[in-house]
């Protein structure tokens, strides 16, 4: 994960996905880090491959149309709110944080913000529970089901 991201990691809990080949994909962090700041962020988006397909469409105008669907389909608003629920939720198992109460990630539940937190979420919590992370993986020229990996233990 240090190699992926290039720096050490801070309050890893445990690899929330991989990977076809193993590497790690997902990490899920602790809501305080060992330091003592709060970091909403519990699902992590490590693998380079994942990181740059949604930074590159973070560069496109695929946050507004993502935004202004939310905005226009009350069932994806709704499922939305659900991940953000659900994601809140699975945070709480690792301990609470005052200063970040009710803070998920993403934009999550009203906006969308960082398409590498949603995607993050759907990549660990599996599809069809972050809606609007499932859309941008669909999205990006990246798949969980193919390894781009070139680290050691990768195919691609």
């Amino acid at each position: 994960m240090q190699a992926q991201l290039g720096r050490p990691m801070r309050g890893v809990v445990g690899i929330a996905a991989r990977c076809v080949c193993g590497n790690p994909t997902v990490v899920a962090t602790e809501p305080r880090l060992p330091d003592g700041t709060p970091f909403p962020t519990f699902y992590y988006l490590t693998h380079p491959g994942a990181t740059a397909a949604m930074s590159a469409l973070e560069a496109t105008q695929v946050m507004r149309e993502l935004a202004d669907a939310l905005a226009e389909d009350e069932e994806l608003a709704a499922a939305y709110t659900r991940a953000h629920e659900a994601y809140l939720s699975d945070r709480a198992v690792h301990g609470t944080v005052d200063e970040i109460e009710g803070i998920s990630a993403g934009g999550m539940p009203v906006r969308v913000k960082c398409l590498h937190a949603v995607a993050a979420h759907s990549l660990a919590a599996g599809p069809g529970v972050n809606p609007i992370g499932d859309l941008a993986l669909e999205r990006g020229d990246w798949s969980p089901e193919r390894c781009t990996c070139a680290a050691p233990g990768g195919t691609g």
